[in-house]
């Protein structure tokens, strides 16, 4: 009976240490894992902020080269702009000067024939006012503007003024605004009848021949109109003498283009050189860290590989050899010491019996 106990009692404690000992394996395991996580972490924010650093880096150098060329193609431009604003006010110039040298004969005519109707009206004692537009578009209205400029006097005289006055009488009544049209034809009607017998009717075939000199000169500002828009819109720029503003501009753009060229081939060379050494250079610098985290993370997925076979291992060994005898229940380190107990105690002679004796308090309850 004593060898049994003793053999029963051996049997448990092979059971619980192996159950221990795949205990502590486990718990390798998930320290492993753990620390898998840890340095995976650590190995990716590394990697991630050397990665980060390259690009930064090669960012801001782009960038420098890419400042560096523009700042010059800006000068380039801005002179390119001056340069064309130099040729466009010499255009001008000269398109002013062409335009006062074709149309010098008719100026010079509208300068005679207005200067024949002033020393006409003097020679007839013709009032200087009769030489004007105003007088022309009241008494003898032929084009367009001068008939607007009669109509707008009718408006201002006959209507708008007199209206204005009789906005201003306090207490108005409709006999003020009677009164005050009628002042306005008798002052503006009379002066109109005044005017025209003391000059139209009076001078009638000097204002006639003024009204044909006018005319006169109106076509000759019709011809003059024509001609500078013929100039504006003349497409030969040859007679300006444009050559040495043509050449200065064409330079500058082909130092833009060629300042383009020289940035785009340093912007290739950059990409296809530069920026591999300066990756490599920053690699190099993290490389032994990075090397480090790399390696302390392969030995513990070794480790962890190497574990997972020992805990399947003992898995196996203590599933074939304990579970069938012990169960499921007692695959457990306390419970098997909770047996051992009672078997020790004398409260059961087996393992059997020690089961349905820790059972029984249970049942009991």
């Amino acid at each position: 009976m004593g060898q049994q106990t003793t053999d029963q009692i051996a049997f448990l404690i092979e059971a619980r240490t192996a159950l221990e000992e795949l205990g502590v394996v486990k718990d390798r395991e998930k320290q492993l894992k753990i620390d898998e996580i840890k340095v995976g972490k650590t190995l990716e924010v590394e990697k991630r902020t050397v990665e980060e650093t390259i690009n930064t880096t090669v960012r801001k150098r782009r960038e420098a080269i890419s400042s560096s060329y523009e700042a010059e193609m800006d000068k380039a431009e801005d002179k390119l702009k001056k340069a064309r604003v130099k040729r466009e006010k010499a255009k001008n110039q000269g398109m002013r000067e062409r335009i006062a040298e074709e149309t010098a004969d008719l100026r010079d005519e509208n300068r005679d024939v207005k200067e024949k109707i002033r020393t006409l009206f003097k020679q007839k004692h013709i009032p200087a006012y009769c030489n004007t537009s105003w007088y022309f578009a009241l008494f003898f209205p032929r084009h367009f503007k001068e008939i607007l400029m009669f109509l707008v006097t009718i408006f201002l005289c006959f209507l708008a003024i007199p209206y204005g006055a009789y906005m201003l009488v306090p207490k108005r009544q409709p006999l003020h605004l009677v009164g005050i049209y009628f002042l306005a034809v008798l002052i503006f009607g009379g002066i109109y009848v005044l005017l025209m017998n003391r000059t139209k009717v009076r001078h009638m075939e000097t204002l006639k021949e003024a009204r044909v000199m006018r005319d006169h000169i109106r076509a000759n500002r019709k011809k003059i109109h024509v001609i500078t828009r013929t100039i504006q819109r003349d497409k030969n720029e040859k007679m300006y003498d444009l050559e040495k503003y043509d050449d200065e501009i064409s330079r500058l753009e082909q130092e833009i283009q060629n300042i383009a060229a020289q940035k785009q081939e340093a912007l290739n060379s950059f990409e296809q050189v530069t920026k591999t050494i300066i990756s490599d250079e920053i690699l190099s610098g993290a490389k032994p860290r990075i090397d480090e985290l790399a390696a302390s993370y392969r030995d513990i997925r070794q480790s962890i590989t190497e574990t997972e076979a020992e805990i399947k291992e003992k898995n196996l060994e203590v599933t074939s050899k304990y579970a069938g005898y012990l169960g499921k229940e007692y695959m457990d380190p306390m419970k098997i010491g909770e047996l051992m107990e009672i078997i020790r105690s004398g409260r059961a002679a087996n393992i059997s019996e020690a089961m349905e004796a820790a059972k029984a308090p249970k049942a009991q309850q």
